[in-house]
């Protein structure tokens, strides 16, 4: 596990970026539940930093796509899955698992 963040840095219900081993992640607090997934939407490519966070989903600014942060299934379009990353906090600290 890597640290990558703390989590006083990402707000409840907030986004952060960051750059681990040259790959962009983002992060994703809701009500305290740090989530990690790849910072990139699989369908184009587009960045998912503006990304809307509701009900567990992420859905991508430029076509609405929406993917479960818990597996990084896209319901509506199956074939797209968003990369999740396994996360860990140890106090302030967010680690996550890159694999």
């Amino acid at each position: 596990m890597t640290p990558v963040a703390k989590i006083s840095e990402v707000p409840n219900f907030g986004k952060k970026v960051v750059s681990v081993s040259g790959k962009e992640i983002l992060l994703v607090n809701i009500k305290g539940a740090i989530h990690a997934c790849e910072n990139e939407c699989p369908h184009q490519g587009s960045p998912l930093g503006t990304a809307v966070v509701k009900d567990g989903y992420l859905a991508c600014p430029r076509h609405g796509y929406r993917f479960n942060l818990a597996d990084g299934r896209c319901g509506e379009h199956p074939d797209f899955i968003l990369k999740i990353y396994p996360v860990e906090l140890h106090g302030d600290d967010i680690l996550v698992e890159l694999g």
